[in-house]
């Protein structure tokens, strides 16, 4: 694995900050895939959960369906689809903020720096997730999913250039925060500067290297890094 990169803070550089969801903000991305790999094998199709994992990082829920179909030949079931719903809706009604992702809003907030969150989760999951981490209330409006760009998720880089849109922010004086490959790479192609969070201690399928591959600036390991990289003061 590519080491982690730090570079001179951004102070100054960046007029809004563009969060992904899941493994960035909330603690969702291990829950999530034993969900998906539990139902799956009840469904028919029994995978290993890294190979799952792999398959389905930073992907719509649409795409996991058709990469699952292409892949595996797979198609659901009249029940999967409902058993998968109800088993998220329990798996989601608790769920931890990534350590230190409440003190980056706040700071965030504190300096004047807007921000949102762009993320390839169904609207409803992706407010519960926020609700259920108690992050809903720092991020109020700016939680935008695909269904706000006509279905476009990542790796289309529309979503994150329609967030910005929304702060009424330049993209290109942007930071987007990611932690898999198609997300990192709607930041790049939006035109952002894009900083991989592979917070230790998580699940992230993608590694340092192959998000330095996919044009991210920097890697950093924690919401402390992250803050400082964006010359924000780190709580103490």
């Amino acid at each position: 694995m590519t080491a982690p990169t730090h570079g001179p803070a951004l102070t100054g550089a960046f007029d809004a900050v563009l969060f992904d969801l899941d493994g960035v903000l909330v603690d969702s991305e291990a829950l999530a895939a034993d969900v998906w790999v539990r139902t799956l094998a009840e469904h028919g199709l029994p995978l290993p959960l890294n190979d799952f994992a792999h398959l389905a990082v930073g992907q719509t829920f649409p795409n996991v369906l058709v990469r699952l179909s292409e892949l595996h030949g797979w198609t659901p079931t009249d029940a999967f689809l409902p058993t998968l719903e109800t088993r998220f809706n329990a798996a989601f009604d608790t769920l931890d903020a990534i350590e230190g992702a409440r003190h980056t809003l706040e700071a965030l907030r504190r300096v004047g720096v807007p921000f949102a969150v762009g993320s390839n989760s169904e609207r409803g999951r992706l407010h519960m997730k926020l609700a259920s981490a108690g992050l809903a209330g720092l991020v109020g409006a700016h939680a935008y999913d695909p269904s706000w760009v006509g279905g476009r998720g990542k790796p289309e880089p529309d979503l994150y250039a329609f967030a910005a849109a929304q702060l009424g922010a330049d993209i290109t004086r942007c930071v987007v925060v990611e932690d898999s490959v198609p997300g990192a790479t709607a930041g790049v192609r939006a035109g952002a500067t894009v900083i991989g969070l592979l917070a230790t201690g998580h699940a992230h399928p993608d590694d340092a290297a192959h998000l330095l591959a996919a044009g991210v600036s920097r890697v950093v390991t924690s919401h402390a890094q992250l803050q400082e990289a964006l010359g924000l003061a780190v709580p103490v």
